[in-house]
């Protein structure tokens, strides 16, 4: 019998305005330390980010969510933080902060395949 694995994951939040704490879910980091395993998924919905916020920056919301995508996947050119291991990662990854990209607090849960996990949660959560 295939082996269950104990995962966390965080959906990754665009909160364009911090002080009125509205957000949308634009992607999701999945988290499995037995299995070396940080992957991140995202998606920019142009239309409902610019109904939230009319003025938001979309460009430099994409460059900062590709800045992200490089730290959880180790890239060389994702800067220091990128070349820590990745338990180190996903922690600095999901720090609370009051920034335009936040992620929700780290939820745990057992699957058997954490492709298939980051893929049913991210159609659940984002789309």
């Amino acid at each position: 019998m295939q082996e269950r694995h104990l995962y966390e994951y965080a959906t990754i939040r665009v909160v364009p305005r911090v002080e009125r704490e509205e957000f949308l879910n634009v992607g999701l980091v999945v988290f499995c330390k037995k299995s070396n395993y940080l992957q991140v998924r995202y998606k920019l919905d142009a239309e409902k980010l610019l109904i939230l916020c009319p003025d938001i920056d979309l460009e430099q919301l994409e460059k900062n969510l590709v800045s992200f995508e490089k730290i959880c996947l180790g890239s060389k050119d994702g800067g220091p933080i990128a070349q820590m291991d990745i338990p180190s990662r996903f922690r600095w990854l999901t720090a609370v902060r009051s920034s335009v990209i936040q992620t929700s607090r780290p939820h745990p849960g057992l699957c058997y395949d954490l492709d298939h996990t980051l893929n049913r949660l991210f159609s659940e959560l984002v789309l």
